[in-house]
């Protein structure tokens, strides 16, 4: 009997499931420098549509940007599948805190005046900040602070939970630089072009709920 069928059929299995449960664990980057990191976005961009098919089973979705450089998986929305409902979430969703999520649409708007200028870094298009550059982007949404120390802690903290979400990447310290980060370019797969138009708007608002929480110390 010629098991050559299964065994071709095993052998798919197994490179849709290497590069699944990557993707299920975070973002696979383009950009990333490890081998085997490349393998798995070139894998990715040949079987593309075999892993749509095969994590669709699962309620979910691939977004790959190829442009960009990214591919992640999210839930599919409820009124594209009619089962959603009914299947555990593999993704699950992350709550953030206020300050955080005014410092991502920051970070956001940032990028997007970087493209815009065309002032890519000569080396693969990435906006690098450094702690100074991210402390000033936020200093002016916030209620004047007599405690530096503690102004700096606060930003501390929510840089690195952005770090920790994937949308910051921290890079090797310089000596005498202060730290710096790489803006993720997949931040704009989260926040998007209609959101960004009214970020005017949206930063009055957020403004205004900072000015009344100040009184309140909270910690992510």
């Amino acid at each position: 009997m010629n098991s050559e069928p299964e065994s071709t059929a095993l052998a798919a299995t197994q490179d849709l499931s290497s590069l699944v449960i990557p993707l299920l664990k975070g973002v696979i980057y383009r950009d990333e420098t490890t081998a085997r990191n490349a393998s798995h976005w070139n894998a990715l961009l040949d079987l593309q549509a075999r892993v749509r098919d095969y994590v669709a089973v699962m309620g979910l979705e691939l977004v790959l940007d190829e442009a960009e450089g990214y591919a992640f998986l999210r839930a599919r929305p409820h009124e594209e599948d009619d089962n959603a409902e009914n299947l555990p979430r593999l993704v699950a969703r992350r709550p953030l805190s206020f300050p955080v999520s005014l410092l991502l649409a920051l970070l956001r708007k940032k990028l997007a005046e970087f493209d815009a200028g065309g002032g890519h870094d000569a080396a693969a298009g990435r906006l690098v900040l450094s702690r100074d550059d991210i402390v000033e982007l936020i200093r002016v949404f916030l209620p004047d602070a007599s405690n530096e120390v503690r102004l700096m802690d606060r930003v501390d903290r929510d840089i690195n939970k952005i770090v920790e979400l994937g949308f910051l990447r921290r890079l090797k310290p310089q000596p005498g630089q202060p730290p710096a980060f790489e803006v993720r370019r997949i931040l704009k797969a989260f926040v998007d072009a209609q959101w960004l138009a009214e970020f005017d708007a949206r930063l009055a608002a957020y403004q205004a709920e900072l000015g009344e929480a100040e009184p309140v110390e909270q910690d992510d």
